[in-house]
């Protein structure tokens, strides 16, 4: 039962991927609403990541554990990537995220530990350089993992995405969603952890490597401070985050925010702008924010369902 579902799934997936590349995607956003399949879902991708934290570790380290084939392992392992890729796909829609309800919460807290866990690689200088699966991948557990840690580096960065795609709908959310993003996780900050360490480009033999598209390519020296896909989620989202009124309503600017977000002015050159020229707008109250010292956040009574 469960492999048919996964097989239902990566169709949706593939559906979801053909006709985002056509613009009609219309049809299956409205069918996924209309059953509310979204908060389904979110509870499939967080009961498969609770799988592959608690129970494939162990499963590893069992002495008997000796699969002719791990490919089955796999297949739970993948099941996590199609489901955060068609959620990548279709929560550019402001109806997708509304139909989340109280499972955009849940979706949150998930996007936030796997941008933790991609700033924490990152810092620690664990660096993801394939992503190719060989035949021979299929057989121990050991490569297994392997295989796993360079998954969990896309699925990672497919939550990033997702969690733009939230920011998108700052207006819209629940009071609670707006909370936890900015006071419960302080997302503003992580964000600027990610701008300083740019978890998806690296030096290889003297030469500039960016991860695009599901590989690793060299960047040509003329390109070098081309702004990539990534780099604008995590720019696009501090924007959201930051310059929403209700957002600067909420979010404390204490001494240590206002340090961390400080540090984003370095990276702001005219040629970042020129890319983005939203940007602007973060240049001004970046230099606002500098010279002045920001009320504290208003206090509401939030009842929140945990």
């Amino acid at each position: 039962r469960w492999l048919r579902q996964h097989e239902c799934v990566e169709k949706l997936n593939m559906h979801a991927i053909l006709s985002a590349s056509m613009g009609q995607e219309q049809l299956l956003t409205e069918l996924l609403i209309t059953y509310a399949k979204i908060p389904v879902l979110i509870g499939e991708l967080i009961s498969v990541e609770i799988w592959k934290h608690k129970i494939f570790p162990v499963l590893c380290r069992l002495e008997d554990f000796k699969p002719r084939s791990t490919f089955p392992i796999y297949v739970v392992l993948h099941h996590e990537a199609s489901i955060i890729n068609l959620l990548e796909t279709v929560f550019f829609y402001k109806e997708i995220c509304e139909s989340a309800e109280d499972g955009i919460l849940d979706l949150i807290d998930y996007c936030h530990r796997k941008l933790t866990l991609l700033a924490a690689r990152s810092a620690n200088g664990q660096i993801v350089t394939s992503t190719e699966l060989r035949p021979e991948d299929l057989v121990s557990p050991s490569s297994m993992q392997k295989q796993a840690e360079m998954m969990e580096f896309e699925i990672s960065l497919k939550a990033l995405s997702v969690l733009r795609f939230i920011t998108d709908q700052v207006e819209s959310l629940p009071l609670s969603a707006l909370t936890r993003m900015l006071n419960t996780h302080n997302l503003p900050c992580l964000l600027v952890e990610l701008v300083e360490r740019c978890p998806w480009s690296c030096r290889e033999a003297g030469k500039l490597k960016k991860f695009e598209n599901g590989a690793w390519h060299v960047v040509p020296p003329e390109d070098q401070m081309k702004m990539t896909k990534l780099d604008g989620q995590v720019w696009l989202a501090l924007l959201n985050l930051l310059l929403s009124p209700e957002c600067q309503r909420k979010y404390h600017f204490d001494g240590f925010n206002k340090s961390q977000l400080l540090k984003l002015r370095v990276f702001l050159t005219d040629v970042l702008i020129d890319q983005l020229p939203n940007l602007v707008e973060m240049q001004r109250f970046l230099s606002h924010l500098a010279v002045t010292e920001p009320a504290p956040p208003k206090k509401d009574l939030v009842l929140e369902q945990v």
